[in-house]
């Protein structure tokens, strides 16, 4: 029925400023709008609404990842801009802070500015 619908994906913040930079410049997504509710960016063939929020408590999982080709450049890059990426007692993470899953899938988790977790992965079979 909705496989061959486009999905929408959404995160909130308290701070839309803050999140419009983090989103825009670091991240390098397009800001399509600027709604009273929402932001609108454009993250490849996916539209992300930031809904802007009175509060909000962070989900202790991850919220958005990108698949990503090769995963330690994009770490350098995002390093550079001022991300910090997130390590965990429970994983095995090497210098890069990225996990290697036991089929060869590299992943690593940094925060956007309202403690979404956000990730990047290169899996192994692609």
């Amino acid at each position: 029925m909705l496989q061959n619908q486009p999905l929408i994906a959404f995160v909130a913040t308290t701070d839309s400023e803050r999140s419009k930079a983090f989103y825009r410049d670091t991240l390098g997504l397009t800001l399509v709008a600027d709604e009273a509710f929402a932001m609108v960016f454009q993250a490849g063939d996916t539209m992300l609404r930031i809904q802007k929020a009175q509060a909000f408590t962070p989900h202790p999982f991850t919220a958005l990842g990108w698949r990503v080709n090769e995963i330690r450049p994009l770490i350098d890059e995002l390093r550079a801009k001022g991300v910090k990426f997130k390590r965990y007692e429970f994983f095995e993470q090497d210098a890069f802070d990225v996990w290697t899953t036991p089929d060869g899938t590299e992943v690593a988790w940094f925060e956007d500015p309202d403690g979404n977790t956000l990730s990047l992965t290169a899996f192994s079979n692609v």
